[in-house]
């Protein structure tokens, strides 16, 4: 079994700041264009009671994240080696489907970049697209991966939540009404928490945080209490921004305002604040989608990091050939609100067989067996592989059956 040697010779990153780091790069993988397409969108179909699917998803979310968190850092292994340990050939089918989850997402986060571009300056969706694509490459090539990835993350997940805030406050929503029906709903959407849990934590998303982590040399079970710390951060900070933009989303909503089609984010952050609206959403769409383009092609490329193939040995020439990619078929492609929606459906479908995967590496690998899992963090666990697992056929046949 190989397993990846820590950073011998030099210290460890600052651990509160990786931890932060690793929390937000997973936050902000989360909260991209698709975050925002997928809350407005469900926010008008199911009101307040989208809270009840916010709190549903919270609850998945943690029980995927800790448990699988817990099994990279454990053993050492990016979640391909973990597969491919359980079953052989296992790790490389779990390795493509990640990847095309996350490359149908960087469509989408790419598309969100010319979107918002087109907002802040005017010019066209196309040229938003190629010079974002640009400043990503760019972000990765301009100092080293680790460090860039720690503080960008923070900073743009700081930007996105401070400008949310102000929008919450300009929509005046029913607060008491929302937090009432965020336990006891109205209506139920099954589709809409897959969905949800899909683009919060399926995916490529689920495993951003942990392979940054092991990446900066964490792992082994003196780290186990931090690790969890990192991952519970990381599920509040991409929540949190959930509830704060569903609260304006409903705000707008309950005024009888209906939201564009095309674009329902921006309906919110304009129908509250006017012009300055139009323009903060520019901004939070931005900074959402770059750091999103960031975290998918980081992630992805995570996935194929030790391969032997002699192109994508580069990590540098690799990730930008990933952004590059996603740009080209977005520009070709056009309209992403659809792929982003479906993109959050096909997620959901990677997360309870990845995490299944985990769960069961937890039992047969023997580095992981020496450390016994909590009995209710195995059993949260496998209560989201059944509950995604079936969540997502029921889903499935009913986005069919429109």
């Amino acid at each position: 079994m190989k397993l990846h040697k820590l950073n011998q010779g030099r210290p460890l990153p600052s651990m509160t700041g990786l931890g932060l780091g690793a929390a937000f790069l997973m936050a902000n993988s989360s909260i991209g264009p698709g975050f925002l397409t997928q809350t407005s969108f469900y926010t008008e179909q199911l009101l307040t009671s989208f809270g009840f699917v916010i709190l549903i998803s919270i609850i998945l979310d943690f029980g995927a994240q800790i448990n699988i968190w817990r099994a990279i850092t454990l053993s050492g292994m990016r979640a391909q080696e973990i597969a491919n340990e359980v079953f052989p050939g296992l790790g490389h089918l779990l390795s493509i489907l990640v990847i095309l989850g996350g490359f149908a997402f960087n469509i989408g986060n790419i598309a969100g970049c010319g979107l918002a571009l087109n907002i802040l300056t005017g010019i066209s969706f196309a040229k938003g697209a190629i010079i974002s694509g640009l400043v990503a490459i760019i972000i990765f090539w301009i100092q080293e991966i680790g460090k860039m990835l720690d503080q960008l993350t923070k900073i743009l997940g700081i930007i996105k939540i401070g400008l949310t805030l102000i929008i919450v406050y300009a929509a005046h929503p029913p607060i008491l009404e929302a937090v009432h029906h965020s336990f006891i709903p109205e209506k139920i959407s099954l589709l809409a928490i897959v969905t949800i849990v899909g683009g919060t934590v399926g995916g490529y998303i689920t495993f951003s945080g942990a392979h940054r982590l092991i990446d900066a040399g964490i792992s082994g079970t003196e780290h186990i209490k931090f690790v969890t710390k990192s991952a519970s951060r990381g599920i509040l900070i991409s929540s949190f921004m959930r509830y704060i933009l569903f609260l304006a989303a409903v705000g707008i909503v309950s005024q009888g305002i209906h939201l564009d089609k095309n674009n329902p984010a921006a309906t919110i952050f304009e129908s509250a604040a006017g012009r300055w609206g139009l323009f903060v959403f520019g901004i939070v769409l931005w900074s959402a989608a770059i750091s999103s383009v960031i975290g998918a092609s980081y992630t992805s490329y995570s996935f194929i990091k030790n391969t032997k193939i002699k192109l994508l040995q580069n990590e540098r020439k690799a990730i930008s050939a990933f952004i590059i990619l996603s740009a080209s078929l977005f520009v070709i492609l056009g309209k992403p609100k659809e792929l982003l929606l479906m993109a959050g459906l096909v997620n959901g479908f990677i997360l309870p067989f990845a995490l299944a995967i985990m769960l069961i590496a937890g039992r047969k690998l023997p580095i992981l067996k020496q450390f016994k899992y909590p009995l209710w963090i195995e059993m949260m666990g496998w209560m989201v592989v059944l509950t995604m697992g079936s969540m997502t056929v029921f889903a499935l046949i009913e986005q069919l059956g429109k």
